[in-house]
């Protein structure tokens, strides 16, 4: 992972009672990625306006330009020449960092470009399992080869002309529906992923923007998502703020005594503001406002939760359990999370750090088997001092500095993490005592 000079490795965090304020979180990071890497396929000139300023995407931005791809700055904007003449193998390691989405995602493009293909990233990447894209991706023709019976980076892939075929996803997961629909781009015949647990949609939705030929039905084993071979055109892609960024400081507005946020231009697509429905169960009084198709703002106030229980298909990614397990934290009763178990492979064993984020917080917290369970204080005035070591999972390390500043304060380590994803956090948060 890139160390961000801006990014503090341990924060002392002062409570607050007030949190108040309007802020946009940085751009979208699924979608951020998604744009970069159509664009490096399109043929022709893309422009990305709200790029995400995270090291994630950066990582992704430095892999399209190494594929062959042409990338600069255009008037504030990303702008990137691609098509698929451009594209080749290089001897360069594809270096993903942090960034799991990056790794998948870009197997997928790679399964597609003739040559030997080399991807790495840091000891958190290394740690995480590939097996789900190899799997797909050997059928359709590609070589990859990782680490261990898991596939673990570094990767050895074989890209070139790829077969089409129809995929049962075994996990939900949105980054390798969308590695096996871009490397369906490229493939003999129409590609089909079935979806038992319905993901994320951006990947088709910015599929069919760029003129792709797709077609997505809901059926009663799932959702089925089919692609044909296509070429892609350039779009001016304008990237909404990111939901998943945007419920940390929804819930520390919740949370606070006198919390009243604003969060602007967010994704409020249906598959990315689980959590508001989650919230507004517990008794929060969170407001959704559409402003145009699929982007709006989320304003938070103040409010006293109840337990609830929560199934893993409302949050399919995952990425906002930690947030929501500091909010159940606070809340009266017991909340269940189902199903949750995929959170052991995210960038560390998310599931065991979020119960001892909790258990830091005073309240209780059990696992059991692939659920967890938390029994809140019913105020989060009521939380202990923290001190707490996110050891570099940006996830976890912004949880902590929410529920040490609705709480007693405290010490967060293993803060830099933040800099994958969302570097101006702690700004943005302050902005908003």
């Amino acid at each position: 992972m890139t160390v961000d000079p801006g990014v503090p490795e341990i924060v002392e965090v002062a409570p607050t009672r007030s949190l108040r304020g309007v802020v946009r979180t940085p751009g979208d990071k699924s979608i951020s990625h998604r744009a970069l890497l159509l664009a490096a396929l399109a043929e022709g000139r893309s422009t990305i306006e709200g790029l995400s300023d995270g090291d994630d995407v950066a990582r992704t931005l430095a892999c399209v330009a190494a594929l062959g791809a042409v990338v600069g700055v255009e008037d504030g904007r990303v702008a990137v020449d691609g098509g698929r003449a451009r594209l080749r193998a290089t001897t360069n390691v594809l270096d993903c960092g942090n960034s799991g989405t990056t790794m998948r995602l870009l197997c997928g493009v790679a399964a597609t470009v003739g040559g030997a293909h080399h991807l790495d990233g840091d000891a958190s990447l290394r740690r995480r399992p590939m097996d789900r894209v190899a799997v797909p991706l050997r059928s359709m023709g590609a070589t990859l080869e990782g680490v261990g019976p898991r596939c673990e980076p570094p990767l050895e892939l074989g890209g070139g002309p790829t077969r089409s075929i129809r995929y049962e996803l075994p996990v939900a997961s949105a980054q390798v529906k969308s590695a096996i629909l871009l490397a369906g781009l490229a493939g003999d015949g129409p590609t089909t992923v079935i979806e038992p647990v319905a993901t994320r949609t951006h990947t088709e939705s910015m599929l069919l923007e760029a003129k792709a030929r797709v077609e997505v039905t809901s059926r009663p084993d799932g959702r089925h998502t089919t692609l044909w071979p296509s070429s892609l055109v350039p779009v001016d892609w304008h990237v909404a703020a990111d939901p998943s960024h945007a419920a940390f400081l929804v819930v520390a507005a919740v949370l606070a005594s006198d919390g009243s946020v604003e969060v602007r231009d967010v994704d409020v697509s249906e598959e990315r503001i689980g959590f508001v429905g989650v919230l507004a169960r517990m008794g929060a009084q969170v407001v959704t406002r559409v402003r145009r198709f699929g982007r709006g703002d989320l304003l938070a106030t103040s409010a006293s939760l109840v337990a609830t229980e929560v199934r893993a298909s409302e949050v399919p990614s995952l990425d906002e359990v930690p947030i929501l397990a500091v909010a159940a934290a606070g809340a009266a009763g017991t909340t269940s999370f189902l199903g949750v178990g995929e959170m052991r492979v995210k960038e560390s064993d998310r599931l065991e750090a979020t119960a001892r984020l909790v258990r830091s917080l005073g309240a209780t917290a059990l696992i059991d088997g692939d659920d967890l369970e938390v029994t809140g204080l019913g105020d989060a005035a009521r939380f202990t001092r923290l001190e707490f070591d996110a050891a570099g999972d940006h996830r976890m390390a912004m949880a902590a500095v929410v529920a040490a500043s609705v709480g007693a304060g405290g010490v967060v380590g293993g803060f830099g993490g933040v800099a994958t994803s969302y570097p101006g956090f702690l700004a943005d948060l302050t902005s908003l005592r």
